[in-house]
């Protein structure tokens, strides 16, 4: 196969993180008037009430949930869960890609918690879930394994009696796969993920469970400011109103009101899942007819709808090992990359070698679609050379 593809993906964006942006998306369609203004001035809180009150309309928050704007973007808001609710129960820890490993690091190195369990899968699995106390023990987790590609079905494995908390890393899950809320306490999530807005602030959600447990429980360490959403044993209210703890880009704020309300435009998180799941069945159905791909998800039932990982399954480079697979995966993302037809396709580093195609409902199927030939093509152009180099 040496010809070039005819047809090439209108937007050749296809990065997981951070995501393309919205279709027909400009720097134009964004308000300024908050720029150059304090976010503290009545045109700066409005647009940060704004943002919460959208994120709650199209994410389809309960009414009385709290929802702020944290900094650091979905590592800032976890790291606040963590380090402000952990350590009044013991602690399950679920992790089965390079994000919930770092969450363990910071349990079990920095906070050094007495009763953490650790429940892990490798690459392209689930833990069992069945081992996992969500009764008595508090319960950390990703719903979405940004960078296995495997997800958690569903919320059914949680205890609806639950006494502990449940803590949520949501951000390549949130707008594109629906969240149960009823089963979760504390839900994280980025702005450049689904909706491809621009990075560096996070959202962090809480129960009324999690306000109980903030204002009567108080860490045995120090928390940065930062961190602190409690003042005299008090929620402090204005974080979940749109008073940041500290200075958010206005830009960044607008340019996520623009992806919320093209979202509402789309038929809100409905229309979202829609056009993930869509998506990624374009990548998944491609997947399972050829024969030298193979998607990272062991289960179809857990592959991811946004962050669809692959990896080389053709046997004659299989046959010649690990690092002849590496350089084949890397060798396609490269060539692409180089052609303009995708961007940023790679595994994730810390992932087993292969490619990472995100789904997300900012990206259009046509151009899924339009790829695919391609990663045929540049398939056959690796393999090649590997045979020439033998």
């Amino acid at each position: 196969m040496t010809d070039l593809p005819a047809a090439r993906p209108r937007a050749p964006f296809f990065s997981s993180g951070p995501c393309a942006k919205r279709p027909g998306w400009s720097l134009h369609n964004l308000k300024t008037d908050a720029l150059g203004r304090s976010h503290r001035a009545k045109v700066g809180k409005a647009r940060l009430k704004r943002a919460i009150d959208l994120t709650r309309e199209v994410l389809e928050v309960p009414a009385d949930y709290r929802i702020g704007i944290v900094p650091a973007s979905d590592t800032g808001a976890v790291e606040m869960a963590l380090w402000s609710l952990l350590g009044a129960r013991p602690v399950d820890m679920l992790a089965w890609e390079s994000f919930g490993e770092g969450w363990v690091t910071d349990v079990v190195k920095q906070l050094k918690l007495d009763d953490a369990r650790i429940i892990t899968a490798p690459y392209g699995e689930l833990p069992d879930l069945s081992q996992v106390d969500t009764r008595t023990r508090d319960v950390v987790f990703t719903w979405n394994g940004t960078t296995s590609g495997v997800r958690v079905p569903d919320a059914e494995w949680i205890a609806a009696d639950r006494e502990g908390l449940t803590i949520c890393d949501a951000t390549s899950a949130a707008f594109a796969q629906r969240l149960d809320f009823a089963k979760l306490d504390v839900v994280t999530f980025s702005w450049q993920k689904v909706l491809g807005g621009e990075a560096a602030h996070g959202m962090l959600i809480l129960s009324p469970r999690a306000v109980e447990r903030l204002e009567t429980y108080k860490p045995a360490w120090p928390l940065p400011k930062i961190f602190r959403m409690t003042k005299g044993g008090k929620l402090i209210e204005g974080i979940f109103e749109g008073e940041t703890i500290n200075t958010p880009s206005m830009l960044c704020v607008e340019d996520y009101i623009d992806a919320l309300e093209w979202a509402k435009g789309i038929g809100g998180l409905s229309g979202l899942v829609a056009k993930a799941d869509a998506n990624a069945k374009v990548i998944h159905d491609w997947a399972a007819r050829t024969p030298w791909i193979a998607n990272l998800a062991r289960d179809p039932a857990t592959a991811s709808n946004t962050s669809v990982c692959l990896v080389v399954a053709d046997p004659d480079v299989v046959a010649k090992g690990a690092e002849a697979v590496a350089q084949v995966a890397k060798g396609i993302a490269a060539t692409l990359d180089k052609e303009g037809v995708a961007f940023d396709i790679g595994a994730y580093r810390d992932a087993p070698p292969g490619l990472r195609i995100w789904c997300g409902a900012t990206v259009e199927a046509p151009d899924l679609q339009a790829l695919t030939p391609w990663l045929d093509w540049a398939f056959a152009q690796e393999k090649a050379k590997l045979a020439k180099a033998a």
